[in-house]
């Protein structure tokens, strides 16, 4: 699948070098800008922990505040299933456009108040909740891209992300005109009809600790698609980009657009946990 990444490498440094918009070709008033990822770590030392009661807390939350805000679009947990730390879970949230992520902060604190407006009882459930995490966490920014395939089926039990971050090289040729054609050729021919792929969300370093950062979030079924899903990414792209001259082409035009670099991790969705 050499071929593939490289052309997602290239168009998504296309798109740092020009302007950034979200454009859903579903529909664009509903689209989201910006999404935010935490990353946060368990609290190995509680001894009290179980899954239900975190499911339990956070749904509390989640049902009196980030399902209230309307400057958070979209919200969701996602756990550790294959990455480099069994203690990281991260929660994304969704919003329209910059101002929003501000103003949902802003929000959040009225809906806290309202949600809980027993002072005590509301200090005892975020003790709570906050004691099944550590202290350490991080955040990121990023600038949704062109070109999504929204999930339109409900998040299930099984269904798993996987969670693909690239470097940019930052090549001093790159053309708007020639990879937006490219990488609207590719979506059209490969993601779109690849069935095994849920939901596919491309989006671009924005705010954070590293701009050359290109991530892709792709939703599958469970953990028993993935596979499945390369091996018909290729298949499309074969059948597409039929002769070796073709192949060729795309290979070189993606090979100047990146470093060589990305790491790959899967998240389980939680079903329960989101907006």
């Amino acid at each position: 699948m050499k071929t593939t990444n490289q052309l997602f490498l290239a168009i998504a440094m296309m798109l740092l070098l020009f302007p950034v918009q979200f454009i859903s070709a579903q529909d664009e008033s509903q689209a989201p800008e910006y999404v935010t990822m935490t990353t946060m770590h368990w609290n190995m030392d509680n001894d009290d922990f179980t899954m239900d009661d975190w499911k339990a807390v956070e749904k509390e939350f989640m049902d009196k505040v980030t399902k209230k805000n309307e400057y958070v679009m979209a919200a969701g947990f996602y756990l550790h299933n294959i990455s480099a730390d069994n203690s990281e879970l991260i929660y994304v949230q969704a919003y329209p456009n910059w101002n929003a992520i501000d103003l949902a902060a802003k929000k959040a604190e009225e809906l806290i108040k309202a949600g809980w407006p027993d002072e005590e009882k509301r200090d005892a459930f975020f003790k709570k909740q906050t004691n099944f995490y550590e202290v350490r966490h991080s955040d990121e920014i990023y600038a949704t891209m062109p070109f999504a395939k929204p999930l339109a089926i409900p998040a299930a039990k099984d269904m798993i992300v996987h969670l693909r971050v690239s470097h940019f090289a930052y090549p001093e040729n790159g053309s708007e005109e020639e990879f937006m054609k490219t990488f609207t050729e590719y979506h059209e021919h490969v993601t779109k009809k690849n069935d095994y792929i849920k939901a596919y969300y491309p989006m671009a370093h924005a705010y954070g600790s590293d701009k050359r950062q290109f991530v892709e979030a792709t939703f599958l079924s469970s953990i028993d698609d993935l596979n499945d899903m390369f091996d018909k990414d290729g298949e499309l792209f074969n059948a597409h980009w039929s002769d070796d001259a073709a192949k060729k082409k795309m290979d070189e035009l993606g090979g100047k657009y990146f470093t060589g670099f990305h790491s790959d991790a899967i998240y389980s969705v939680v079903p329960e946990l989101r907006k």
